[in-house]
């Protein structure tokens, strides 16, 4: 999407593109020291503003092939706000999006775009903008290729004026929950959505199926669910800067995905996430700049 990033003291909005699902996809590529293929599955228009997203998801090394191109559509719009703690607010523009479409037509749904891929990464926000029948064929979609070997993961990213209804959000989001290996759920989303405490919250995702869970719990550390942790619990030092806390839970879904995929272990994996979400939150918008997460890692 297209994002107008508004700050406290001022009138004049910064332009950038941003989205949960891009986010997490430029913070995997970033931790991966492989040559494994990340791409991004969405759509755009033929207009300047499509032109942008395509540049910016190019520059930070995510694939565009997948791209769907909506001649008659382009980007949603998004503008977002942060309070003195850093915390967000959104306002959202994106009803005749491209990206609503990118599966094609509620008459013929055509997924042809998640052929071949190893790991699918979507969210609640992926799931809200589709239509109710494009919606429920990508989870059936999603449960076959489940089947076939391919790892489904899913973040409960819930943001209540995308849906239809709460009781939509709920089924749905459950649906998707049933078919995920490698889940994300945040501990705030998840208890707006379901409500109980945050025990509740742990017994209900465990009831799943999922093979590896991680609890995104903001400053107080990831809590690993699935496979239950065996032992001491380990300790995550909590963020000694909160400037803006868009993005903090994407980077933290790519970079345990990168870690975890090349086999570094679930142990280094939260590590690593939490260090780059912690990282992440101490600088304006989502997305840290190339240059920077660069010296980080040669430093390291």
């Amino acid at each position: 999407m297209i994002e107008l990033s508004v700050p406290r003291d001022g009138d004049t909005a910064r332009l950038g593109v941003a989205g949960d699902v891009l986010n997490a996809a430029i913070y995997l590529r970033r931790g991966l020291t492989g040559p494994a293929q990340v791409e991004l599955v969405t759509a755009l228009g033929r207009d300047r503003f499509s032109d942008r997203v395509r540049r910016f998801v190019t520059a930070h090394g995510v694939g565009i092939a997948r791209i769907r191109t909506d001649p008659d559509r382009g980007p949603g719009l998004y503008a977002i706000e942060t309070d003195a703690e850093g915390e967000r607010s959104f306002a959202y523009w994106r009803d005749a999006a491209a990206a609503r479409h990118m599966f094609g037509p509620d008459h013929a749904p055509d997924f042809s775009a998640l052929d071949g891929a190893t790991h699918i990464c979507l969210s609640a926000i992926t799931l809200a903008i589709l239509s109710p029948a494009i919606r429920e064929a990508l989870l059936d979609r999603l449960a076959e290729l489940r089947r076939a070997g391919v790892l489904i993961c899913f973040d409960s990213n819930y943001r209540p004026r995308l849906w239809e209804s709460a009781a939509t959000a709920q089924r749905s989001v459950a649906a998707a929950w049933a078919v995920t290996d490698v889940g994300f759920p945040s501990v705030d989303d998840e208890m707006a959505l379901f409500g109980g405490t945050e025990d509740q919250t742990v017994a209900r995702l465990r009831g799943y199926g999922m093979s590896l869970c991680v609890l995104k719990r903001g400053g107080q550390g990831p809590r690993l669910l699935v496979p239950e942790h065996e032992g001491p619990v380990p300790e995550f030092a909590r963020a000694t800067r909160v400037v803006d806390t868009t993005g903090a839970g994407d980077s933290f879904n790519g970079s345990f995905l990168a870690a975890w995929i090349e086999g570094r272990g679930v142990g280094a994996a939260l590590r690593q996430a939490h260090e780059m979400a912690a990282r992440v939150v101490a600088t304006p918008g989502a997305i840290l700049p190339l240059t920077a997460t660069r010296q980080e890692e040669i430093a390291s």
